[in-house]
């Protein structure tokens, strides 16, 4: 937990403040002085008795007690820093801006950890190193600019990075977008963003914490933590937003299976991400406007009329929307006839409302009130207006604050002429409004958070498996891919129906099982990675003719340490598989199955544990549902049957840490039952 004394300090003590603003050390100094720190503001200067009117001391050892301490110096000397300030100033809070520490080199990593580990012997908290520091409602810590807005109400922002969370709030500081906190972790020796969204779900209050939480990450600690505060917040009423850096996998090692070649580092965050409820957005413009807009309504409208006096930007921004599923209702004659009222011949009324450039604020203000008293049909209003740079449009600009305040239903301000208005757009945004400048984005946006999942499914946490079973088998493999039977055992033991099967080495192997045996069956070579690329695999074996002939044909192949006999099963081919990667819970997928399982891609995901209505989801998700539910006369196939499977899978790997890659292919499911075929299993302990 981040300690108090971080979050709300008596006292600050900037060891390396200078009277040089343009230095780290000056500009923090100033950053604290403008923005009005009401505790104790001190100085450690080598130099000097006053910095910036600020009394200096010349040493750190004599300053007097401080909570807080922005360490403003080179890494070399800091830890000597830190320990006369734990050990005699009682100092409990830290900020570390340098860099050359675990992100240089070994030296500088043990350096970072011989600092933290005594900062955290002390029970105190450190932010950074590596970073830009953090601001709240008590204090700006930070050395760069600009220092955004802050308002209690504002956006929460915890960045990964000091110069990725200066550019965003430049962006921010375009449209007007204001804060509530900003936090850069930096390194994360200590507080990463993991601890801060702790921090902010434990301090949450009702009714005046913020319910904006935007992330910007580049890696991820710890994600059960990530994930049990986000959806915590999410109770809460909070909408988190994020931009996840270092998404591609260089040089990535072959795969070993169908799910290993399906699964990257990525697809880890983006189930992270979705099980959490968090919206992704892939730039920091996006991050931002997303944010803006969930300050504007928490609610997701889909229904809008657009109001306009430019043509272009409101066909641009219809056909944004409308690719993406919203709505942008049709207005029937009487809402037509009624609006051309109101406005000068020649005006289009259909929505887009088009109320021409020679439009006026009035007529501007009077089709707004029509939006939001007359056309039940939306769910909010989105303004184009933008100027050639004739005439003044304060008026208009005047007139959309005015409605923005008195409507019920959410109106969007998008102002296009960042140049020619300029300072009446910021006059606009100084009145407390957030200004939008490209409709393009704008409708993505709005895109992303109407379609983002609103609801939270909790997983069920029964195990309906033999845990004891289980773990018995576990404890006999080794390392590698365990062999078939093996495979029958598991999967068996967690309750997940299997064909029947033999396995067979010599002919007289083939002789004493085909006595039991029930035809049609299916042969498949044992030890090749995929047998259909070898032609590893007989269907519709009818004989122990057949049987014989066929044995003979396969054993001689590469690589081939044996033959699987089984029950042929008729029905549609479906997969379900698994990977773990460092940090995360396993990640289960589910798709087409059957030969071309790589080439459809086909595929759904979700990080155990996986309930039921988990597991409906991510079948609803594939393409081959339809199909499922039967075509042209077709019986459906059991869905029940695979939620049950998939939910049986996750309550598997929920026991077996050991299990590095999962993959059963195909699973066979018909109206009646789904049986697994194929299955590997990659065993790492």
């Amino acid at each position: 937990m981040l300690h108090a004394k971080l979050i709300n300090p008596a006292s600050i003590a900037v060891i390396g403040g200078s009277d040089n603003t343009d230095s780290i050390g000056g500009s923090v100094l100033k950053n604290l002085i403008d923005q009005q720190f009401k505790g104790k503001l001190y100085v450690v200067n080598p130099k000097k008795d006053e910095v910036q009117k600020v009394i200096s001391f010349r040493d750190a050892s004599l300053l007097p007690k401080t909570d807080l301490a922005i360490i403003a110096i080179p890494a070399i000397d800091i830890e000597a820093v830190v320990t006369l300030l734990l050990e005699d100033k009682e100092t409990k809070a830290f900020i570390i801006y340098a860099a050359g520490f675990a992100e240089l080199n070994d030296s500088g990593s043990q350096l970072q950890d011989k600092i933290t580990k005594r900062i955290t012997e002390a029970g105190g908290s450190l932010l950074g190193p590596n970073n830009i520091g953090m601001i709240n409602q008590n204090y700006a810590g930070v050395f760069t600019k600009p220092i955004p807005k802050i308002d209690k109400k504002g956006v929460d922002f915890i960045s990964g990075s000091g110069a990725t969370a200066v550019f965003t709030l430049e962006v921010a500081e375009q449209i007007g977008l204001k804060f509530s906190s900003l936090f850069t972790v930096g390194n994360s020796a200590q507080v990463g963003v993991e601890e801060v969204l702790e921090y902010l779900d434990t301090s949450f209050v009702p009714g005046e914490s913020s319910l904006v939480k935007m992330l910007y990450i580049e890696g991820i600690k710890n994600s059960e933590k990530l994930l049990t505060h986000c959806l915590s917040l999410r109770q809460k009423g909070c909408s988190i937003i994020a931009l996840k850096s270092g998404i591609t996998d260089k040089g990535k090692a072959a795969a070993s299976s169908h799910t290993g070649a399906m699964v990257n580092s990525d697809l880890f965050v983006s189930a992270l991400f979705k099980k959490a409820g968090i919206i992704r957005c892939q730039s920091r413009h996006e991050l931002v406007t997303c944010a803006a807009l969930l300050q504007i309504s928490n609610k997701r409208p889909k229904k809008f009329a657009i109001v306009t006096h430019a043509g272009g930007p409101a066909v641009i921004l219809t056909d944004t929307l409308s690719r993406n599923g919203l709505i942008i209702p049709d207005l029937n004659e009487n809402h037509q006839q009624n609006l051309k009222k109101l406005l000068y011949p020649g005006a289009i009324a259909k929505n887009p409302i088009d109320i021409l450039a020679t439009g006026n604020a009035e007529q501007l203000g009077d089709v707004l009130d029509y939006c939001e008293n007359e056309l039940t049909e939306i769910e909010g209003t989105i303004v184009i207006f933008g100027s050639p740079g004739l005439g003044s449009v304060n008026d208009a600009f005047q007139m959309i604050h005015q409605k923005i305040r008195e409507s019920h239903k959410p109106i969007y301000a998008i102002l296009p002429s960042t140049v020619n208005v300029h300072e009446e757009i910021q006059h606009f945004i100084q009145k407390g409004n957030l200004a939008f400048s490209d409709e393009y984005l704008f409708g993505t946006c709005l895109s992303i958070i109407t379609n983002a999942r609103p609801q939270i499914n909790k997983s069920s946490p029964e195990n309906i498996i033999d845990v004891d079973r289980i773990r018995a088998l576990i404890k006999n493999f080794t390392n590698g891919f365990i062999n078939p039977e093996q495979v029958y055992e598991l999967l068996t033991a967690a309750n997940i129906k299997m064909a029947k099967q033999v396995l067979v080495h010599s002919e007289s192997d083939l002789l004493n099982a085909a006595r039991s045996l029930e035809y049609p069956v299916v042969q498949k070579v044992v030890g090749p990675l995929h047998k259909s690329d070898t032609k590893g695999v007989i269907t519709s074996v009818l004989n122990i003719t057949e049987l014989m002939y066929n044995f003979r044909k396969l054993i001689k192949q590469k690589g081939v340490k044996a033959v699987m006999i089984q029950q042929m099963i008729s029905g549609k081919e479906v997969f379900i598989g698994s990977k773990r990667e460092s940090g995360f819970s396993p990640l289960i997928l589910c798709g087409a199955g059957g030969i071309y399982i790589e080439a459809l891609h086909d595929i759904s995901n979700s990080l155990a544990p996986v309930g039921i209505n988990e597991a409906k989801e991510m079948v609803d998700q594939l393409t081959i549902k339809p199909i499922l539910e039967g075509i042209r006369g077709e019986e459906p196939c059991n869905l029940e049957a695979f939620y049950e499977t998939i939910k049986k899978i996750s309550n598997l790997l929920m026991v077996t840490p050991e299990i590095a890659e999962l993959d059963i292919n195909p699973l066979i499911i018909s109206e009646k039952d789904i049986v697994a075929v194929d299955a590997r299993i990659k065993i790492k302990k």
